[in-house]
C-alpha cells in the first residue's frame, strides 16, 4: 500500500469514528423512541457530522487556531468524505430488508449497522485519497495534528498545494 492510500485509510478511519457514534446513537435514539425512518435517518446523519466535525476541530484547536478558522478546517476536512459515508451507509440500511423495522434487541438491527459502516468506509477511502492528492480533504488538516510542522504528512506524502 502506497503513502497516499495509507493516509487516504487514515482519514477514513478518522471520519469512520465520528460517523459510527453519530450514526449509532442517532439510529439507537430513533428506534428506541418509535421514530419514523426518515426522522432516524435525519438524527443519525445530523449526529455523524457533528461527531465528525467534533473529532477534528479538538485538535486543530489544541494547536491554537481560533475557533471560527478550526470550524473551516473541520469543514474543508471531513465535508465530502462524512457525506459520502452518510449516503452509503443509510442508503444501505433502507435496501438491507428489515434493517430498519429491527429493534435494539435484534441481531438485524447491529449487523446491518455495522455492515452499512463497513461498506462506507471501504467506498470513502478512494475518495480520500482522490482529495487528499488534490491538496483537499484531510490533507488540510494534517499540519494542525503535527503541531504546524508544515504541509508534509507524518505519512510523507505532500499536502500543501494542489497535485
Amino acid at each position: 500500500m502506497d503513502n497516499l492510500t495509507r493516509l487516504a485509510v487514515s482519514a477514513t478511519l478518522h471520519c469512520l469514528t465520528g460517523c459510527a457514534i453519530g450514526e449509532v446513537l442517532g439510529m439507537v435514539i430513533g428506534t428506541a423512541f418509535g421514530l419514523s425512518n426518515a426522522v432516524t435517518i435525519v438524527l443519525a446523519i445530523v449526529l455523524a457530522f457533528f461527531f465528525g466535525y467534533s473529532l477534528t476541530i479538538r485538535p486543530v484547536l489544541r494547536s491554537g487556531v481560533p475557533v471560527k478558522a478550526a470550524i473551516g478546517v473541520a469543514l474543508a476536512a471531513d465535508t465530502v468524505s462524512i457525506a459520502v459515508m452518510e449516503l452509503v451507509d443509510n442508503g444501505m440500511l433502507l435496501v438491507i430488508p428489515g434493517a430498519m423495522a429491527a429493534g435494539l434487541a435484534d441481531g438485524l438491527f447491529w449487523v446491518s449497522l455495522a455492515a452499512s459502516l463497513l461498506v462506507a468506509a471501504v467506498v470513502t477511502v478512494p475518495v480520500n485519497r482522490w482529495m487528499i492528492s488534490r491538496g483537499r480533504g484531510h490533507a488540510v488538516v494534517h499540519q494542525y495534528h503535527q503541531g504546524h510542522e508544515g504541509h508534509e504528512s507524518h505519512h510523507g506524502v505532500e499536502t500543501g498545494g494542489t497535485a
